[in-house]
């Protein structure tokens, strides 16, 4: 079933993106409110496979209380495969940013230029959906070289509820920095993605370097947020989609966690 269905998706993926060259545009373009043309149902009822609740596995995983996993049970790849691509995946994205943006929108500033918001990228400011829909939903072993062959293509698409946050964060002042697990080498073809999605500006773009190597995620972001508060910065808000950016230290005023059942970062 699994192998089915990233053969569908893969066809469609591929359909979709011929369809829309054509027209000299990503559908995406045409589609602001999309964020991917694939729609399957919607995934939000819980399909139950062998007597296991794939929407409880997700509210375990969202809620931090699954740890340490590989990867999600594989009788729950299609039931991730329509949540991810389906309306819940947008509407449970569309809370946690409108939340962001009625605390955002709260905070009595300094105005100094020192009030920094702290964004992961991957599933936080940028979507990698069209690489997850070729290659699968977590069900198998992540495998880095294919990822990175594709984040070195620069086609990541823009997450629209992160985007929004991000205009009105930088629109009030709040300096952006982006926090990420990619490499250093990984920097121009980043920086591109970025601006293309909308994202334009920014305080800082971290990203990992050899000095981290065999680093938990957690203590390479704690490290490098602990690195802006000892150059004056505070950090207001932080919002990733894996705990491990949102825990340690230096975390800020408070952290925003956006959906993303498909794979775990410790």
């Amino acid at each position: 079933m699994a192998i089915r269905l990233k053969m569908v998706l893969s066809l469609l993926l591929s359909a979709a993106f011929l369809v829309s060259t054509c027209h000299g545009s990503l559908l995406l373009l045409e589609l602001p409110s999309e964020i991917h043309p694939l729609r399957p149902r919607s995934g939000s009822s819980g399909d139950h496979v062998a007597g296991l609740s794939c929407l409880s596995w997700r509210l375990g995983v969202e809620t931090n209380n699954l740890i340490g996993w590989k990867t999600i049970p594989q009788e729950c790849e299609g039931y991730m495969g329509n949540y991810m691509l389906g309306e819940q995946y947008r509407s449970d994205s569309r809370v946690v940013a409108g939340e962001a943006l009625v605390y955002a929108a709260g905070l009595d500033l300094a105005g100094d230029g020192k009030d920094v918001w702290v964004f992961d990228v991957d599933e936080t400011t940028l979507s990698n959906l069209p690489y997850y829909a070729k290659h699968g939903f977590g069900a198998e072993p992540f495998d880095p070289t294919p990822f990175n062959e594709w984040v070195l293509e620069g086609n990541a698409l823009v997450l629209p509820e992160s985007l929004t946050l991000y205009q009105k964060i930088v629109s009030l002042g709040i300096k952006v920095v982006f926090l990420t697990g990619r490499t250093e080498d990984q920097r121009s073809v980043t920086e591109t993605n970025l601006k293309n999605a909308g994202y334009y500006t920014w305080e800082k773009l971290i990203l990992k370097t050899s000095s981290y190597s065999g680093s938990t995620a957690v203590k390479y972001k704690s490290s490098e947020r602990g690195k802006l508060e000892k150059k004056g910065f505070r950090i207001v808000g932080n919002m990733g989609d894996q705990w491990s950016d949102l825990l340690g230290n230096s975390t800020g005023l408070r952290t925003f966690k956006l959906p993303d059942p498909m794979y775990y970062i410790s």
